[in-house]
C-alpha cells in the first residue's frame, strides 16, 4: 500500500496533554473502533457507554469518546493517560492523521498546533511505516494484505514509543 508522508520533521512528546481535550481554538473528538472501544471496556471494568457513545459516518470509527465538563477524556488523570498502554489509534498517531486519498495511496499529515512538532527526532519513512503498519493491522483498510497480528502489532507499537522516547509516569504504590 503507498502512503505519503511529512519530509523533514521532527517530533518528541512533551507529554502536555493538549491531544487529550478541547482547546479556545478546537474541540476534539477521540474517535474509537469497536475493537478499541471493547478493548477498554475489558480492560477498565466499565460499560462501553460509560466512557463512549455510539457514531455514524465516521469509516471505521464507531465510538466517540466521552469528556469530562472541562472537555478533557474521561481517562486523563493528573496529565497523564490512565489506558495509555491499550489508548485508542487515533491517539497513538497523533500529532499525525492518515487521510484515506481513495485512489489506493493514504497521506499522513501533522498538526502544527503540537508543542512535540519541530523537537526531537528526525521521522524518517521507517516511523511512518510503522505507525502505517499499526493502522492496517487495527482496522480493515481496503487493499492491505493483514499480516499477523497482535505480537506484530505490539512489537510496531513498542518500536514507535522507543523511537519517540515517551516515558510514561506509572504509578507505583507507596512503601507501607
Amino acid at each position: 500500500m503507498r502512503f505519503t508522508y511529512p519530509k523533514h520533521v521532527h517530533f518528541r512528546c512533551e507529554r502536555c496533554a493538549l491531544c487529550c481535550g478541547d482547546t479556545e481554538d478546537k474541540v476534539r473528538s477521540i474517535l474509537l473502533l469497536k475493537t478499541e472501544g471493547d478493548r477498554i471496556s475489558r480492560k477498565t471494568s466499565m460499560g462501553i457507554d460509560e466512557f463512549a457513545e455510539r457514531i455514524k459516518g465516521s469509516e471505521a470509527y464507531v465510538y466517540r469518546m466521552r469528556k469530562t465538563e472541562d472537555g478533557k477524556c474521561l481517562f486523563l488523570k493528573e496529565n497523564s493517560c490512565s489506558i495509555y498502554q491499550i489508548r485508542p489509534l487515533i491517539c497513538r498517531f497523533y500529532p499525525f492523521q492518515l487521510k484515506n486519498l481513495r485512489n489506493g495511496g493514504y497521506a499522513f499529515s501533522h498538526t502544527d498546533e503540537c508543542p512535540g512538532i519541530g523537537k526531537g527526532p528526525w521521522l524518517e519513512r521507517d516511523f511512518f511505516e510503522r505507525l502505517f503498519r499499526v493502522f492496517a493491522e487495527s482496522t480493515s483498510a481496503p487493499r492491505i494484505q493483514q499480516p499477523r497480528k497482535t505480537n506484530r502489532t505490539q512489537n510496531s507499537l513498542r518500536r514507535i514509543e522507543e523511537d519517540q522516547k515517551i516515558k510514561h509516569n506509572r504509578t507505583e504504590p507507596a512503601d507501607q
